[in-house]
């Protein structure tokens, strides 16, 4: 017999494994002479009360041995299958490539960046020297932006596919055990690029290819149906195309734009990243002076109605860091991303606010509208910031009262940052949500300890948190995934408008491998 239970767990024995048992066996009221095991099944910490607390979803196993279940994917030899072109390298096409070998189908994955080892020569260039690598940088390259962007792997897209299956590939990989349990599963900066070689090695070991500083520039298209693609190495075909190029590839659009291939037009959030130090947002969420030793440096999650408009954060980032994502010369990105231990000392998050076709002047059947607002914003911050890199930055509260900082605290963005009046780099509708929003997040997350709460000057907003996701879509059809246009064409994930994250991407992958195996003709019989 198995029942499933919560059971509740202090920090002080979550570590414990003989305390977690006999905590299992008294609150699920099981005799001791029947129970044979357990199973976590999820885990999560529940600190909305004056006593934080572990809860554990647990299957409490009855006069039977547990069963362990092998959940290892079915990979086949396709060397000399049919050939499918998977442009971007990213949790979109690595998780494409894996599923069309499932499959039976042949990858051929081609990449404009490098692979995971020689990005960081160019990210180190990136975060010292202010030198950007159109190609090669925190959103180009080998696994894509996921790879130095955190890994955190929170969803909300349980109904587009199968989570836990996206979860089981990436421990198959290499990734601990534990997110297959944790609320929040997460990996970290430092043990995703392994991970990466990992799905590498097994797409080229079952006969997939992987080109990399191979970069996209025509497509062939015959009848309405996709034949190949140009590359700076030489054309390929394929029976169809996943193109999974992620959100910032804006010469990838002005080339379907160039083919006269249908784009929309897509909103999009826009804002700062807003970094505190860390025992603020500890004291702050776990009520207490100091954090226990077996509690994690804490997340927040924050969401506030202004004038009609949401303003909230996403991407938050405990122990973290915040990394310049430009992927051109000119111009201010700003991202966050955490290791493995989350110990560095400070928390970021992206802080934004909804940017609508109405928001922008000029015509709505534009698809380039609102990319074009986006990169004009992207180059203020980047005039702002007084080149190199550095970030235009205010303290919080200076920002809500139109104030200049005459100082910025330490902070962990490596370029650096200028004292800037942000309402000056972000449009007014922007600006004004945000100045309305912080002092009610300052309600929500008063201070304690004799710290001002979320609300404070020693908080910093650093502009511009941008690339939310992508401001254009490219359309296909709900049932088959491809362009409602050409045939074949498979638009994937966050670049296509329909993803965001490594999960929601790497789910939206798969349903698009499944989509050419659909389209080749050919149906499951497993």
């Amino acid at each position: 017999m198995i029942i499933e239970r919560e059971v509740i767990i202090f920090p002080d024995d979550i570590n414990d494994l003989d305390k977690i048992k006999s905590e299992i066996i008294f609150q699920t009221q099981t005799k001791i002479n029947d129970f044979t095991g357990y199973t976590i099944l999820k885990r999560s910490i529940d600190a909305r009360g004056r006593h934080i607390m572990y809860r554990l979803k647990v299957a409490v196993y009855i006069n039977q041995n547990p069963v362990f279940e092998v959940n290892n994917v079915a990979y086949q030899n396709v060397s000399k299958s049919k050939r499918v072109i998977v442009v971007g390298a990213g949790p979109a096409g690595l998780f494409a490539a894996l599923r069309l070998i499932e499959l039976g189908l042949k990858p051929i994955i081609i990449e404009r960046g490098k692979n995971v080892q020689d990005r960081r020569r160019d990210l180190a260039a990136l975060n010292k020297q202010g030198l950007v690598n159109p190609n090669s940088n925190y959103c180009f390259g080998e696994g894509g932006a996921g790879t130095y962007s955190d890994g955190k792997l929170y969803t909300r897209s349980n109904k587009r596919g199968d989570v836990n299956k996206m979860l089981q590939i990436l421990v198959n990989h290499g990734a601990t055990p534990d997110i297959m349990v944790d609320a929040r599963p997460h990996i970290g900066t430092n043990k995703l690029p392994q991970i990466i070689v990992n799905i590498r090695e097994s797409v080229l070991n079952y006969g997939g290819e992987i080109h990399f500083d191979t970069k996209l520039t025509d497509l062939n298209i015959v009848s309405n149906t996709f034949k190949s693609v140009v590359t700076n190495k030489g054309t390929m075909e394929g029976e169809a195309l996943i193109l999974a190029t992620g959100h910032s590839a804006k010469d990838i659009y002005q080339l379907l734009r160039k083919k006269g291939i249908l784009l929309e037009a897509k909103p999009f959030a826009l804002g700062v990243r807003i970094e505190h130090p860390q025992y603020i947002i500890d004291q702050l969420q776990y009520h207490c002076e100091v954090r226990h030793s077996n509690l994690p440096p804490s997340n927040y999650s924050l969401v506030q109605q202004v004038g009609g408009r949401g303003v909230f954060s996403f991407c938050m980032c405990p122990g973290g860091i915040i990394a310049p994502c430009a992927t051109n010369d000119g111009e201010i990105v700003v991202n966050g991303w955490s290791p493995s231990k989350r110990n560095n000392p400070y928390a970021n998050s992206g802080t934004v606010v909804q940017v609508n076709l109405n928001d922008v002047s000029g015509d709505n059947s534009n698809a380039f509208k609102l990319l074009d607002f986006q990169t004009q914003i992207e180059q203020n911050a980047f005039t702002a910031g007084g080149g190199g890199l550095k970030a235009p930055a205010q303290r919080m509260v200076d920002f809500v009262n139109h104030k200049t900082s005459v100082t910025l605290p330490q902070n962990s963005y490596l370029p650096g940052l200028t004292s800037s009046n942000l309402h000056d780099i972000l449009p007014p509708f922007v600006a004004n949500s945000l100045k309305a929003a912080l002092p009610l997040f300052g309600n929500k997350m008063k201070g304690r300890f004799g710290n001002d709460g979320y609300y404070t000057n020693e908080a910093v907003l650093v502009g511009v948190e941008s690339r939310t996701s992508s401001p254009i879509r490219i359309p296909r059809d709900k049932e088959t995934l491809q362009h409602p246009q050409i045939k074949g064409f498979f638009p994937c994930a966050e670049g296509a408008g329909y993803a965001g994250g490594i999960i929601s991407a790497a789910i939206d992958g798969q349903a698009c491998a499944d989509g050419v195996f659909r389209f080749l003709g050919y149906h499951y019989c497993f």
